[in-house]
């Protein structure tokens, strides 16, 4: 599938605030002239199949930007697109590089596209300040970009006459040199499995012809390496795998909520096998859990087994006995990822389910008060994920 994507007017290298190539009137940037441009390439793919889509402009920005212009606009070049092109997609980004798109909470955007208006938002570790990654507790920190990420955009899919969202872009250094980007990486993952969200990575290629006037520049964001013949992260890619698959199914009455265990860090899942052996993949398909909540048992579906702590730096079990504080999981950390339950035998202390990255395999770990949380804190959390059909996916909320 191709979505065609208006990126810039001048070509340079996207983007900046005072690159003349921001906003409706900036130097590079005349409306009639872009719309004319819509309605030619609209046309012209008309009878491409695999032209699923036309993004009307990448990244609006500048000291120009301003609402009403947005909305007369935005307006006027989605109708040009669908008058040529009534069977594609139109993808409408926000404000401020594509960060922002709150001021539709006052006045929604009224257009009829017969269904084919969709939202599109940009996620970086940059796009707030990617220095508290590194100075502050990182669970607190997921949990405030989360909350900032569903109150900029995500309000489009719950509100009283819901949109399509794409997270069209999202990244990081695949050197996996750059601390805050890990971090927000994970946190991501986490967020897109939860919620089943659509998304495009930034980027495919691996260098350009000519980039900042620097020939053969390198893109260390992109998915291939500088030759563009082989992955740049091949581990990264199998990371990805889980979110690449439908993770909400619909539901009947006839049938029951479920989970899955996702662990963003490694992307696996927890499952179990026909000999009730516990083991972490990417694969489906996914064992299926049931979860009630602070204080209640993760018991495997379609069997009378539960998932019970068995020691500090010792595997996990499926048990019988779903009764005990040992098999009762809370969450324990702002950012509703960390699942933990007591080892009354050695204690009482909180111990976290983990996946080694390295060798895949399941263990139990100290949980680490939040108060005195480290970087590492989101090196390795285990999220349990809604298997329900839902718009938004049900998050599990943890104790005051």
């Amino acid at each position: 599938m191709v979505l065609l994507d208006n990126h810039i007017s001048k070509p340079d290298w996207c983007c900046s605030n005072t690159d003349g190539n921001g906003f409706f009137g900036d130097r590079y940037f005349d409306p009639n002239e872009w719309m004319k441009g819509l309605s030619f390439v609209a046309d012209r793919f008309k009878e491409k199949r695999q032209v699923v889509a036309i993004s009307l402009r990448n990244e609006l920005r500048g000291p120009r930007q301003n609402e009403p212009d947005w909305y007369k606009y935005i307006s006027e070049g989605a109708r040009v697109v669908h008058k040529r092109n009534p069977h594609v997609l139109v993808f409408v980004s926000g404000l401020n590089f594509d960060l922002d798109l709150r001021f539709l909470q006052k006045s929604p955007l009224a257009l009829d596209l017969d269904n084919k208006l969709v939202y599109e938002i940009h996620w970086y570790s940059f796009s707030q300040d990617q220095n508290m990654w590194k100075t502050q507790p990182t669970n607190i920190v997921c949990y405030k970009v989360t909350q900032s990420f569903i109150n900029r955009a995500v309000f489009l899919t719950t509100r009283k006459n819901p949109a399509p969202l794409v997270l069209s872009e999202f990244g990081f250094d695949q050197r996996e040199v750059n601390l805050a980007d890990n971090l927000y990486m994970t946190c991501l993952m986490a967020y897109a499995a939860e919620t089943d969200l659509d998304w495009a990575l930034w980027a495919l290629q691996g260098s350009y012809y000519l980039r900042g006037g620097l020939k053969g520049a390198e893109e260390t964001f992109g998915a291939l390496d500088s030759t563009w013949q082989h992955p740049r992260n091949p581990n990264f890619l199998e990371r990805l795998r889980f979110l690449q698959t439908k993770t909400h199914v619909p539901t009947t009455s006839r049938t029951r909520t479920s989970y899955i265990i996702f662990h963003p860090l490694s992307g696996n899942c927890v499952n179990a096998n026909a000999r009730n052996e516990l083991y972490a993949s990417n694969r489906g398909p996914f064992s299926r859990w049931s979860y009630g909540g602070d204080g209640t048992p993760i018991r495997l579906m379609d069997r009378s087994l539960c998932l019970k702590v068995v020691g500090d730096g010792l595997p996990p079990m499926l048990s019988n006995d779903c009764q005990s504080n040992q098999s009762a999981w809370s969450l324990v950390s702002s950012s509703k990822l960390h699942l933990a339950t007591k080892d009354d035998e050695h204690g009482g202390e909180l111990l976290c389910l983990q996946i080694s990255i390295w060798t895949e395999s399941l263990r139990f770990e100290r949980a680490i008060q939040e108060k005195n949380l480290a970087s590492q804190s989101l090196q390795g959390p285990i999220q349990i994920q809604d298997w329900a059909d839902r718009q938004r996916a049900h998050y599990l909320q943890p104790s005051a």
